[in-house]
Order: C-alpha cells, then sequence, then structure tokens
C-alpha cells in the first residue's frame, strides 16, 4: 500500500491554468504537469486568452505551482509571454527556478530568426560579378586541364622509353569499343550526310548551270572538313562520354584509390590506353566515313545528274589532291587526343556521387565538342596561310 500511494504520490496533477484581471494586470497562474502529455488543453485556453486579450497593461505569469515543466510547456509559455509584449504589455514572470529559467531563456534565444535582407545590387555589378566569375572558373580548369596533360605526356613519354608499361588488352579493346563498334553509326550517318550535301549542291549550281561542279563541292568538303568533324563529334558524345562515366564509377566506388593502394598508377592503367586508343582509332573512322560520304554522293549525283559512277570517280580523282584528302587525317590525331583527354580529366574530376558523374559526363561532352570545333577552325586558318 505504501508503494502504491508513493506512486501516487509521484503522479503530478494535470496542467491548468488561471487567468484574471485585477486591477490593470492580466495574472496567468500555471499549475500542474506543464509537459507535452497535459498540454493541449491548458493551449487551448491561453490561445482563446490571446485571441480576445482583457483590457489591461501589465501580465504576470506565476510558475509557482508548476510540478513539472519541459520544453513544450516552455514553449507555450514563452509564446504566450511573446504574444503579450506584442500587444504592448509590460511581461513579469514569477517564481520561476533556475531549470525553469535557463530553459525559457533558450527559447527565447532560438525563436524567430531575424529575416533575411537581400541587398539590391545595380545590374551592371551583378553582370560583372557572373563575368569575373566564369572566367576565374575557366582559368582554374584550364590550369587544371594543363597539368592534366602533362601527366599524360609525361606517363606517354615513360611508355615509350619501356614498351612493357603500355597495357595492351585494355588498348586493344577501347579502340574496339571507340573504333569498331562506332562504325555503323558513323556509315550510317555520313552516307546520309553526303547524299544531303549532293542534293543540295546540285539544286543551288543548277541555277548557274554548274551542276557539274556538284562532285568536286562533295569530294573537297568531306574529304577536308564535313568527314572529319562529323566523325569527331560523334565519338565525343560516343566515346569520350563513356570514357568520363567509367573513370567516373570507379572514382565513386574509391577504385582508382584502391589502385594507387596496391601501387598501380591510374595513369598507366586507365587514361593512357584510352588516349592511344581514340589516337589510333579516329583517323580510321575518318577514312571510312570520308568513303562513305562519296559513296552517299554518287549515289544521288547518279539518280540527280545522271552521271555514271566510273565519271562520278574520274571527277573525284581530278578534284582531289593529296592534301584534300591529308588535310583532315592529320587533323584527326589531335582532335582524337583532345577528346579522350577530356572525357578522362572529367572522370577523374567526379567525387563520390552519381549525380557527380552524369555532370561531368554532361560537361565533358560539351567540352569536347566545343573543343573539336575550335581546332578545326585554327587548323583551317593554318592550312589557308601556308597555301593548303
Amino acid at each position: 500500500m505504501r508503494n502504491s500511494a508513493g506512486r501516487e504520490a509521484d503522479v503530478a496533477s494535470p496542467a491548468s491554468c488561471e487567468t484574471g484581471v485585477e486591477g490593470q494586470t492580466l495574472h496567468i497562474v500555471a499549475a500542474g504537469d506543464w509537459s507535452i502529455v497535459h498540454l493541449d488543453p491548458v493551449d487551448r485556453q491561453l490561445r482563446a486568452l490571446l485571441a480576445a486579450p482583457p483590457s489591461a497593461r501589465k501580465a504576470e505569469i506565476d510558475f509557482a505551482a508548476i510540478d513539472r515543466f519541459d520544453t513544450a510547456g516552455a514553449c507555450v509559455l514563452a509564446r504566450t509571454a511573446a504574444l503579450l509584449r506584442d500587444r504592448g504589455l509590460t511581461v513579469d514572470l514569477k517564481n520561476m527556478s533556475e531549470a525553469q529559467r535557463i530553459l525559457i531563456d533558450k527559447i527565447d534565444a532560438g525563436g524567430m530568426p531575424e529575416p533575411v535582407r537581400h541587398l539590391s545590387e545595380p545590374l551592371y555589378i551583378q553582370v560583372t560579378a557572373r563575368v569575373g566569375e566564369a572566367v576565374r572558373a575557366i582559368g582554374e580548369e584550364a590550369l587544371g586541364m594543363l597539368g592534366f596533360v602533362g601527366a599524360v605526356v609525361a606517363t606517354i613519354g615513360r611508355t615509350i622509353a619501356h614498351p612493357g608499361r603500355l597495357r595492351v588488352i585494355p588498348f586493344v579493346h577501347h579502340m574496339e569499343k571507340a573504333g569498331f563498334d562506332a562504325l555503323p553509326l558513323v556509315c550510317l550517318l555520313t552516307f546520309l550526310i553526303g547524299a544531303v550535301v549532293a542534293q543540295q549542291g546540285a539544286v543551288q549550281l543548277r541555277q548557274f548551270g554548274a551542276e557539274v561542279f556538284t562532285v568536286n563541292l562533295i569530294a573537297i568538303i568531306f574529304l577536308r572538313e564535313v568527314g572529319l568533324l562529323l566523325t569527331a563529334i560523334i565519338v565525343a558524345g560516343r566515346s569520350g562520354s563513356a570514357f568520363t562515366a567509367e573513370i567516373g564509377s570507379m572514382k565513386m566506388r574509391e577504385e582508382i584509390d584502391a589502385m594507387r593502394t596496391l601501387g598501380l598508377d591510374p595513369m598507366d592503367m586507365l587514361v593512357v590506353p584510352r588516349v592511344l586508343a581514340l589516337i589510333v582509332a579516329l583517323p580510321l573512322l575518318t577514312f571510312v566515313a570520308n568513303i562513305m560520304g562519296l559513296i552517299g554522293g554518287g549515289v544521288v549525283v547518279q539518280l540527280m545528274l545522271d552521271m555514271s559512277p566510273g565519271v562520278y570517280i574520274q571527277r573525284v580523282q581530278e578534284a582531289v589532291g593529296f592534301w584534300t584528302f591529308g588535310v583532315g587525317i592529320v587533323k584527326a590525331p589531335f582532335m582524337a587526343a583532345t577528346i579522350a583527354l577530356v572525357g578522362c580529366r572529367a572522370g577523374m574530376s567526379v567525387t563520390g556521387s552519381a549525380e557527380s558523374v552524369g555532370a561531368q559526363t554532361t560537361r565533358s561532352v560539351v567540352r569536347s565538342i566545343f573543343l573539336v570545333i575550335i581546332l578545326d577552325a585554327l587548323f583551317a586558318m593554318f592550312f589557308t596561310a601556308v597555301d593548303i
């Protein structure tokens, strides 16, 4: 019985709240168990009081009769005090214990945050800041890319000095993935583009009675520019993105860190085989693309101009010199190295999330295509300057 009575004595009465106005003072007397279990009735009572507050200039909240007090009860009373102050009343918290005071102070300190103030800057400052940030980011990326290119060149130099360092199986594998597997797509697209160029060229040249020069147009455009450029863009979107995704996934799964732990150089294992494979594969793809473009153009010329295949081949031989074909082949290894380096560099820049893999893959494709077009323009200006 004593144990039962003792337990009953330990149980606090439910929370209660007595309110009244004496003179110009609003009295609020809190009593009982002000923990989250018993707060709903008194919370409703205080909300109703605040919805239609009595006329008073001062408010007193008495904590003396509170048996238990937790964060929820402190929040209710602190909110009540704050709303009374907002209505112009002077609030006095009476008979608080030290623990209750500390809890109320903590809640007051973590009250409503200060509103965020957005400073509106002039438009020219915002534009200048964005341009400056873009220039800084481009500079950092250029420095990082320069360092990566230097590391790859140094690794290739060591491979040339010690041929046994070359990973032959990955080299052949990536030649197959980047070269042989891309042949169907390259052949189809270059055939169709050759046919389109021939059809449009014949239609336009016919207005001047010069449709016979359609063959010259097809041969020169494809062998010097379109064949290589179209192939490089296909490879950048196909193989360059694959390089980034493969290396990025390994970086995300910490496989590259495991390689370094085992004493294996990721440059030797991952980067150099891909770069060398693409340098070998892209000129071969370009050669096939040129042939397919000429075939596509020949089909259209035969249908529209009634030119026999023998005459078409003869006209191509007359229009094409060694450097007409050589210009495209000379540019191919440089574009291949650019695509491979950008793709591998983006893969090495992946952080530990799948989102980073997707972002770096997108960036590698965009940068590769951009740099390929820039490189093609620079080569075009160079060959024009040297009269080739």
